[in-house]
């Protein structure tokens, strides 16, 4: 349970997945069949193209270019040279204008084209931030009927996916979270990938109250690691993790809060979580864990939907 803290870079995905078949008999998922990339006329707008554009390599996806705003002839002649510049295939490229409210546009036309992946871009100290990660973001967020993926800090070179980071805690949508996190981490050749599980606070506190020794309080404490290592490692047996090297880490507290502090430490380059709840009154009122994670960014986040 040891924590360190340093600085924040994110991404955010969600997503779906396919099964296919290749010619050689193996089977894989192809996750996403069509990604969808939100695109403003930025400074940043050429390297969110070129993230993205690296990601419907790998996975084999048609791309989608939404923009919400006015169509005008010198922006139509600006993204066809950004296009051209970044080598997009054309062929499976398509440009989607609308006008009006940035949110409901935006996933009307995820829903219009049956995107799997919505990629969207933030600037982290710019402002921008605010507008994909405030009441915008969060919106998107839980409205999305795709993945969603927010590029904090894209670079034109791509950005590498080395230490990834997935959440094992118990919950409903976990199994899931992690067949996804394991199969991405495949695409992308991560070289680490740490699956953080937790102990609830109360459980621990539970389990460990009536012992009447520290020796037996410990004991209590080792028991409850080892069921918690005993989840993931049921869950990882039904997975073909190829050459990853994986890492199952049990920790303390509340998972928002430890998944931030271990991405930190290890400077982590993505966090796979699962967002399978609605928001109701008393979520309003009581920050939910997911909400928690997305006010403090932790690291790369892909936020997976069943």
């Amino acid at each position: 349970m040891d924590i360190a803290r340093d600085k924040w870079s994110c991404y955010l995905i969600i997503g779906q997945m396919g099964k296919i078949r290749l010619f050689n008999g193996l089977s894989f998922f192809k996750m996403y069949k069509k990604v969808a990339l939100a695109i403003a006329f930025s400074p940043r707008m050429e390297a969110l193209i070129s993230e993205t554009k690296r990601l419907v390599q790998l996975f084999g996806s048609d791309l989608i270019l939404i923009h919400i705003g006015k169509k005008t002839d010198d922006l139509e002649v600006k993204l066809d040279e950004i296009i051209t510049k970044t080598g997009l295939d054309k062929l499976k490229t398509k440009l989607i204008w609308k006008e009006g409210k940035p949110v409901k546009k935006i996933i009307e036309a995820c829903k219009e084209e049956n995107a799997d992946l919505l990629v969207a871009g933030a600037l982290k100290r710019e402002g921008f931030l605010t507008y994909y990660m405030g009441s915008v973001g969060r919106k998107i967020i839980r409205k999305a009927p795709c993945s969603v993926l927010t590029l904090i800090e894209p670079n034109i070179g791509s950005t590498a996916f080395e230490k990834i980071v997935i959440n094992g805690t118990q919950l409903e949508i976990t199994r899931h979270v992690i067949e996804v996190g394991i199969n991405f981490s495949k695409q992308l050749n991560a070289e680490q990938v740490h699956i953080l599980n937790e102990i609830k606070m109360y459980g621990l506190q539970m389990g460990t109250a009536s012992e009447d020794s520290e020796e037996e309080a410990s004991q209590t404490r080792r028991q409850l690691v080892q069921n918690e290592m005993q989840y993931v490692e049921e869950i990882l047996k039904n997975i073909d993790q190829g050459n990853l090297k994986l890492n199952i880490k049990v920790t303390g507290g509340r998972w928002s809060v430890e998944l931030a502090r271990f991405c930190e430490k290890i400077d982590a380059d993505l966090l796979v979580v699962g967002d399978d709840y609605k928001l109701n009154f008393f979520d309003r009122i009581f920050p939910h864990d997911l909400e928690d994670l997305l006010s403090t960014l932790p690291c790369n986040l892909l936020i997976v939907k069943n």
